[in-house]
């Protein structure tokens, strides 16, 4: 079905002819709507006349008005936006006079006759169906039968096992005592060869401390495989590295394979009991111990599954219609080309529903999380 985005860049695009301030916001009262009779009248305009009036009988008033009906509001709305809201209704309700009575004045000034409208009409017909398209398409991508959720299900047994580890976390490098300013005032009393002994010899410090560093993590690996506290051994590495900070949570109750970058995926293959080499990337280093893991149920995960499926059955068909063309270009008109290819049109606004965009559940994160 069709959604109630058609309504929301109707909106948005009217929005230009509302000077007032919002009200403050006040709570919702009761929907009656339904007991209206099709054929009262809802909205009637004074001073903007029916696009075919009925010739004024003898004696009658010649007050011009546009009566809105129920019925005929509710083809208005339901064009837009199937079931609105009533603050839907409301919002369109406070839009649709201005719209009716301004494009009346255009069409009295015979702006509907124009070029310029007949082309302007063409151009939004086109970005209008192509907004429907995209919309269908992710809709048809959302009909996903229980059988192809299952088969995805079984295919990836390993993306929905859920594991309890604990992680020691080791610095790199040792925190050291900033002295910048004397440093900078030294510095520039030094000659050439003592600078270039000084960067040597910090260098040579660096190495000595990076290595410190990486013995303590070994160290500290031989001992929790011992059985040793791993709270503790958290502790004493930051302690030993200088760190001001208090050291992190050492558990991770709730990590999926997701969950960890892919140097550190070794973790997941660890039995419960068992402790993990030491890690090393440029962030420092990390030993990891696993305590349990369980295979989340289907059901759990199901709407995961769909979304992550309806993500990629929309991307898989609007790739096929972006590469259903090809387009060549007058390059003495519009100049040279250009490496870039044509980007994909974007949707309009998001479908209700759908998963914002971002890192979802069955992607890599690039990195871990920090606790």
């Amino acid at each position: 079905m069709r959604k109630c985005w058609l309504l929301c860049v109707l909106l948005g695009t009217l929005a230009w002819g509302q000077t007032q301030s919002a009200p403050p916001p006040q709570s919702a009262p009761a929907d009656t709507s339904a007991s209206v009779p099709a054929d009262a009248p809802v909205i009637t305009i004074t001073g903007v006349c029916d696009s075919q009036p009925k010739p004024p009988a003898a004696n009658a008033p010649t007050d011009c008005k546009t009566v809105i009906t129920k019925a005929d509001f509710e083809k208005i709305a339901s064009a837009i936006a199937p079931n609105p809201s009533p603050q839907q209704r409301k919002q369109l309700a406070n839009v649709l006079p201005r719209l009716i009575a301004i494009s009346s004045q255009a069409r009295s000034q015979g702006m509907d006759k124009t070029e310029q409208f007949n082309e302007i009409v063409k151009f939004s017909q086109m970005q209008i169906l192509q907004n429907l398209l995209q919309h269908k398409v992710q809709e048809d991508a959302a009909n996903v039968p229980d059988a192809d959720l299952e088969k995805y299900y079984q295919d990836n047994l390993q993306s929905f096992e859920q594991y309890n580890l604990d992680r020691i976390f080791v610095p790199r490098m040792k925190q050291t005592e900033a002295e910048a300013s004397e440093d900078d005032d030294k510095d520039q009393k030094l000659t050439d060869e003592q600078k270039k002994a000084k960067d040597a010899s910090e260098k040579a410090n660096q190495k000595k401390n990076e290595e410190a560093m990486s013995k303590l993590a070994n160290d500290l690996r031989t001992r929790a495989a011992a059985g040793e506290d791993v709270i503790t051994l958290q502790k004493e590495a930051f302690e030993k590295a200088g760190m001001k900070i208090e050291s992190p949570n050492v558990n991770l109750p709730t990590v999926r394979r997701n969950g960890l970058p892919p140097g550190q995926a070794a973790a997941f293959d660890l039995k419960p009991g068992q402790v993990s080499a030491v890690i090393s990337d440029a962030g420092g280093h990390y030993i990891y111990k696993m305590n349990s893991s369980t295979q989340l149920p289907l059901d759990q995960v199901k709407s995961e599954i769909h979304g992550k499926m309806q993500q990629d059955r929309t991307h898989e068909k609007m790739e096929q219609l972006n590469n259903s063309f090809k387009a060549e270009t007058n390059e003495a008109y519009f100049g040279p080309a250009g490496a870039s290819p044509m980007p994909p049109p974007r949707m309009t606004r998001p479908i209700p529903g759908m998963p914002a965009a971002g890192p979802s559940q069955l992607q890599t994160p690039g990195t871990p999380p920090k606790n």
